[in-house]
């Protein structure tokens, strides 16, 4: 019988006193979620008791605590030199012979069950007995070995993994938590590699990363071995599934996909010095998505049935962090590892800190904003770990990639910044448990920010992060949602970037009366619809190898357009769900189309734009309607094959009651029916025209929305972008008031919806009372 050896089957969450918080939870699995469906990887762990019977025969523990003893933690030098000697003691040290043997009897087991004639290729990593616990999550504390395989080569990296136990970060993370080194055991996990390296694999969180938003799952995956992902090495694809629509049937809850760069992968070395290796990745590969739809639905079921597990045995919402792998020889995907989600899952969604410069400067570096601060300091750019003591409390650390023997630097930096990663890289992870702002993915910042150079980092403006030169005013502000009362008058929140709505959702709200496509259409698709349609018809080489980039591997432009629009709407629609979501359809006009790539081509000069060729005009104009039913379709894909029915329709700048027959004319025959599927469409109000022919508008559409901006300058007659006559324009005059109170009254007479989204309520508390008095809905 083995008594230092027990495997995944016989492993629960009552044994994390003697395997670790990793295996434990591994071993929790296996014994109850395969018999579920999900697919985990066999395999065995040593126990902690072995671990401290190895201390005690090589007699390490003396030479351990006396070396401890009094450390600097502020003084790199000193950590580094008192954790190399430990180590060094540890590798020195021999294996009992029991313990040795009983290693050999397990791994010939799992030879027998998973290695078909041959030794067997093995995941060996270490799982510390005070690890994955809440307050004690920091990534990457201990060591892993991938692709060992025999007898010695196992037992050397159980040897490692040991020593691991005592790498610099992990005495720092000790001292600075109050863990007693020598009651913190290893116990080592030996599981079945997944050839992965074949194929991808990534991490999945069952909660956005960033917001703590808890109805979708976040997939990032990458070519090769998973440590590629976990290290911070490759900027990853991207996937978020919504989980409230996942059982939903006929429906596909991928809300959005974006693809990463990918240009490395880890795959299986040559010998037993290199069991693994880095390689590059082929250009075309690194732009195209490593899992299908169906595989993306598949771990996110994955991940919900294990959340949902974890939570029962918690009695507690338990957000978890979960490690996979698709095997490229035999197609299978695997979960090889999970854990409990520690930073945003004990976040306050109560409370909603805001930060917001207060003016702008010149940027020099953007990429994937972490977080949501903004941070300021001296630039400092880290070649290497060698290169750590010249950091100072306070400034920016700037590096190509952060390891975990980086974690004390990174706690004393105002803000972090990496060439390479993604959202779940290394920096990633460490920055949002220490409520550090960072950027990663920059690509080149380290070699274009300079030495000692002040810097603003903002993450305080979306899913870009933006590195600005010099240090720039801003503001903070903290609100408590527990201390606002809930008003009789629906609010809902006007909203334009798909990649903050997730994080609006906790402000308290009854939905979105205005989703702007028109940021979608800048920062997503970039490109003009009509260029996207009319490709063939092209002829300039550097503008067709523009959209070729932007729009691979999309065969059919078309296709690219509707899906990256999209996604946009359905990340807002999710995001809300299940309140009403009101889609503005394009409002650009013919200057700002202009401006889109290969939009000069398309786009008329006008004198005038603001009462152009803009909103309703375009949709049925034989010169814009191909481009119009596109958006319908989009419109049609977010609502029928995603299934978020919450999404409404509105139409803007629409003249007359004829023009806005036409729109729905053509609507229709892109398949968007008003009434089927309970599609509701509304029109904006924002002109003088609607306000007169308000009743003829209410025969024609389910609600209105008052544009107060355009309504504004539209009834006094002034151009709101002109310094000379904007002492005229004034939201609270009495001719705007009057428009105003008699549409609601139509609108209640007509029994429609009134809304507003104009700016007007939120810059004057009496424009608010004056519409909450009218009525408006």
């Amino acid at each position: 019988m083995l008594s230092r050896i027990r495997f995944f089957k016989d492993i629960d969450m009552h044994d994390v006193a003697s395997v670790g918080g990793k295996n434990a939870s591994l071993g929790e699995m296996y014994r109850n979620l395969t018999k579920q469906g999900v697919r985990i990887p066999d395999g065995f762990a040593t126990t902690a008791e072995a671990f401290r019977e190895f201390l005690a025969e090589n007699e390490l523990r003396n030479i351990i605590r006396d070396t401890l003893k009094g450390i600097n933690l502020k003084k790199y030098s000193d950590v580094k030199q008192r954790g190399s000697k430990i180590r060094s003691a540890i590798l020195k040290g021999q294996l009992p012979t029991a313990f040795k043997e009983e290693i050999r009897v397990a791994y010939r087991e799992l030879n027998r069950r998973e290695g078909r004639g041959k030794p067997v290729d093995t995941a060996v990593r270490s799982s510390a007995t005070a690890e994955d616990l809440p307050g004690a999550s920091f990534a990457g504390q201990q060591e892993t070995y991938l692709n060992i395989k025999g007898e010695a080569a196992l037992l050397e990296a159980v040897r490692k993994c040991f020593a691991s136990l005592y790498t610099d970060r992990a005495i720092v993370y000790r001292e600075e938590k109050g863990f007693d080194h020598l009651a913190v055991a290893l116990s080592v996990g030996v599981q079945k590699m997944v050839r992965s390296d074949k194929h991808s694999a990534g991490v999945l969180f069952t909660i956005d990363t960033e917001s703590g938003f808890k109805d979708v799952v976040l997939i990032n995956a990458a070519w090769g071995l998973g440590e590629s992902v976990v290290q911070g090495k490759v900027d990853p694809d991207q996937y978020y599934v919504f989980k409230p629509l996942l059982e939903k049937s006929g429906t596909d809850p991928v809300i959005s996909r974006r693809v990463g760069s990918k240009s490395s992968k880890i795959i299986y070395g040559t010998s037993a010095k290199s069991p693994v290796k880095t390689v590059p990745v082929k250009p075309l590969d690194q732009k195209r998505f490593c899992l299908t739809d169906e595989e993306m639905i598949q771990l996110a079921r994955w991940g919900v049935q294990i959340e949902q597990y974890y939570s029962k045995l918690a009695e507690e919402d338990r957000p978890m962090d979960i490690e996979w792998a698709k095997d490229g020889v035999n197609g299978k995907l695997y979960i090889v590892q999970a854990r409990p989600e520690t930073v945003q899952s004990e976040m306050d969604r109560e409370v909603l800190t805001t930060m917001k410069l207060k003016q702008k400067g010149k940027v020099l570096a953007s990429g994937l904003a972490i977080g949501s601060r903004i941070g300021q300091g001296n630039v400092r750019v880290i070649k290497d770990v060698k290169s750590l003591k010249t950091f100072h409390d306070g400034d920016v650390l700037v590096t190509h990639m952060t390891d975990p023997d980086w974690v004390p630097i990174m706690k004393r930096a105002s803000a972090i910044i990496t060439d390479s990663g993604g959202r779940t890289c290394h920096a990633a992870i460490v920055a949002r448990e220490l409520g550090t702002p960072a950027i990663v993915g920059t690509k080149n910042a380290s070699k274009t920010l300079k030495h000692g150079h002040a810097v603003t980092v903002s993450c305080a403006e979306g899913d870009v992060g933006w590195v600005y030169e010099g240090i720039l005013p801003y503001e903070k502000q903290t609100v408590s949602f527990a201390n606002l009362g809930t008003p009789k008058t629906d609010v809902m929140m006007n909203v334009a970037q798909p990649d903050l709505a997730f994080g609006y959702s906790a402000i308290p709200n009854k939905g979105v009366g205005l989703a702007r496509t028109e940021f979608i259409f800048t920062d997503f698709i970039k490109i003009h619809p009509l260029a996207l349609i009319h490709e063939k018809a092209i002829k300039d080489k550097r503008l067709l190898k523009q959209i070729a980039d932007i729009t691979y591997p999309y065969k059919d432009k078309k296709q690219f357009f509707i899906d990256k629009l999209a996604e946009g709407i359905a990340m807002i629609a999710a995001a809300f769900h299940p309140h009403d979501v009101i889609v503005r359809t394009s409002d650009f006009k013919t200057n700002e189309y202009a401006s889109l790539i290969g939009g000069q081509l398309f786009e008329p000069e006008e004198s005038n734009p603001m009462i152009g060729w803009r909103g309703a005009s375009r949709y049925y104009d034989e010169k814009f309607v191909e481009a119009f039913k596109l958006e319908c379709a989009a419109i049609r894909n977010v609502r029928e094959a995603m299934g978020l029915e919450n999404v409404v329709v509105m139409v803007p700048f629409c003249r007359t009651p004829q023009e806005g027959e036409r729109v729905l004319q053509v609507m229709r025959e892109a398949g968007l029916v008003r009434g089927r599927k309970g599609l509701r469409i509304f029109v904006m109000i924002e002109i003088p025209s609607n306000i007169i022919q308000a009743e003829k508008f209410a025969d024609l559409f389910d609600g209105f929305s008052i544009g107060s901006n355009d309504l504004t300058q539209l009834t006094l007659g002034v151009d709101r972008d002109s310094e000379l006559v904007s002492h005229i324009y004034n939201e609270l005059d009495h001719a705007v008031l009057d428009s105003i109170r008699h549409v609601i009254k139509v609108a209640k007479k007509k029994r429609v919806k009134i809304g507003i989204c104009g700016q007007a309520p939120s810059d004057y508390p009496e424009f608010a009372r004056f519409l909450v008095r009218e009525g408006i809905d």
